[in-house]
């Protein structure tokens, strides 16, 4: 049992105990239980250290039976551009690497990466080949890859290092799907090589279900805001939602939670309630009703009809606008996207009607005086991470002025500077807890943000705290960062002097 940083911990499991673990911790979770990520040799454990008792695992161990596998049919498209590639350093012509993975055993390991991102055990030895040294930025959604021994699916477009050897036109993750994912963990998959797909021709396997009828909004709240101008990334965002990584969905929430935090307490709202989280500059909002707003500081109450602009942010990078309520926001797994022109905003549901899912406590506003700089750079605690043995110099990651990246986003800060010259550039993949900065096999850290991916195969060589998360939720594009190590003790004081307290 590894102690990340405040609230996760990662436990050296076979992936089997692994799964059999995560189902008995998620059928009766015990007290201050977050979430549990399985990975092909792991099993990440996201809990409130201040409820949470490490021996409780031990007692959830074989209490929950996990469904009986099955097997899934998907038609595919080889038209891969990383798949000529790998024909050429391989020596075997595309069309024998095509044959070979369809008629591979391919069974499901775990989720993770992504929501609905199946980990595929089983891939010839011939497609066996390694991550891509720097991930793309974006990944096309259907896209059949192989990395390390597995196959995989992009549910969505995302950013991804493995090898893209073709495609399916199966949705792989509905929000409104029972269970949301198509693949599950047991499951057998069976890559069928064809030239062209049906057109309309997805979601064809059964496996999915549809929503129940009656689940669309039939007295959904009234809207309170429309969108004039948006701004350049404004998305709705609240606190973290945990439950849900065994389909590969993370936990999501607003990039400062502190922020968030301090806007919602200026309206009396629940520190996790939804609002608008802008980038630099914030949207142009008309009222559709009677409405109260808090923006940097202060409540405005707005009478329909009436506009309001939100200016650019004299510090930081990313600034709240909270409603009254609170703002009623995507369901857990849909990819954060920015509002639109003309969008309308509804208050978020009460509590009451079942839709708010499990939280976790949230760090309150700190004084003014919380950038940690010294001689122009800011200062970010973090713990070593898990796989610093695969390092030749770890301490130069501690010793290092960092730039970060104008490619960062919600996913993870992409940071500049000296490369880590990494004795191996891969690992099994597991679970990534909030803060944890991985690095590729170009060298260069990206510290992982709210909408990272659940799980990942690159060396984690630190963890960033929970009190200093939002420093790092702030830091615009050519802002210096120097990570300073520290240790759980330090990591545990720090989370008490910024923890939300209910009254």
């Amino acid at each position: 049992m590894r102690f990340l940083t405040d609230g996760a911990l990662l436990l050296e499991l076979s992936n089997a105990d692994a799964l059999d673990l995560a189902a008995g911790l998620t059928a009766a979770p015990p007290p201050g239980f977050l979430d549990a990520v399985p990975g092909a040799r792991t099993l990440l454990v996201l809990f409130d250290p201040d409820r949470f008792d490490p021996a409780s695992l031990e007692a959830s161990r074989g209490s929950a039976v996990r469904p009986p596998p099955r097997t899934v049919r998907l038609q595919t498209v080889y038209d891969g551009e990383d798949l000529q590639a790998i024909s050429a350093q391989s020596g075997i012509p595309a069309a024998e690497l095509v044959r070979l993975h369809t008629e591979a055993v391919h069974t499901v390991a775990f989720l993770g990466f992504a929501p609905g991102f199946a980990y595929l055990s089983g891939a010839p030895r011939e497609l066996a080949v390694p991550r891509l040294k720097t991930p793309r930025v974006r990944v096309p959604a259907g896209s059949v890859a192989v990395a390390d021994g597995y196959s995989g699916i992009y549910p969505a477009e995302t950013p991804g290092g493995w090898r893209l050897i073709g495609r399916v036109a199966d949705r792989m993750f509905d929000p409104d799907a029972t269970p949301p994912a198509l693949l599950r963990p047991g499951d057998r998959v069976i890559f069928e090589a064809v030239e062209s797909f049906n057109s309309g021709d997805t979601l064809r396997n059964s496996a999915f279900q549809p929503p129940a009828v009656g689940t669309n909004c039939v007295r959904c709240p009234p809207s309170v805001l429309r969108v004039i101008a948006a701004g350049p990334f404004t998305s709705v965002q609240g606190g973290p939602r945990y439950g849900l990584s065994a389909s590969g969905v993370p936990a999501g929430g607003a990039m400062d939670l502190a922020a968030l935090a301090a806007a919602n307490a200026l309206l009396e709202n629940p520190p996790d309630a939804a609002a608008l989280e802008f980038t630099l500059i914030g949207p142009e909002l008309e009222a559709l009703a009677g409405v109260r707003v808090a923006v940097d500081g202060a409540v405005r109450d707005l009478r329909p009809g009436e506009r309001f602009k939100v200016g650019a942010l004299a510090s930081g990078l990313r600034g709240y606008v909270a409603i009254d309520g609170g703002i009623e926001h995507a369901r857990p797994g849909e990819v954060t996207r920015p509002l639109r022109k003309g969008e309308e905003l509804r208050s978020e549901r009460p509590a009451s009607s079942g839709q708010r899912p499990a939280t976790a406590p949230f760090p309150v506003p700190v004084p003014a005086g919380r950038w940690k700089l010294d001689a122009g750079r800011l200062v970010v605690r973090a713990l070593p991470g898990p796989q610093l043995d695969h390092f030749s110099a770890p301490e130069q990651f501690f010793a290092t002025d960092y730039t970060v990246s104008p490619q960062s986003d919600r996913r993870g800060l992409r940071l500049q500077g000296p490369k880590l010259e990494l004795i191996r550039a891969d690992i099994a993949p597991e679970g990534t807890a909030p803060g944890a900065v991985q690095v590729p096999g170009d060298g260069l850290p990206i510290a992982l943000g709210p909408d990272r991916p659940v799980t990942g195969g690159y060396p984690k060589i630190a963890t960033v705290i929970s009190a200093d998360l939002p420093l790092l939720a702030q830091a615009r594009p050519g802002a210096r960062i120097r990570f300073r190590q520290v240790d759980l003790a330090e990591a545990l004081r720090g989370r008490a002097k910024s923890m939300y307290r209910t009254p």
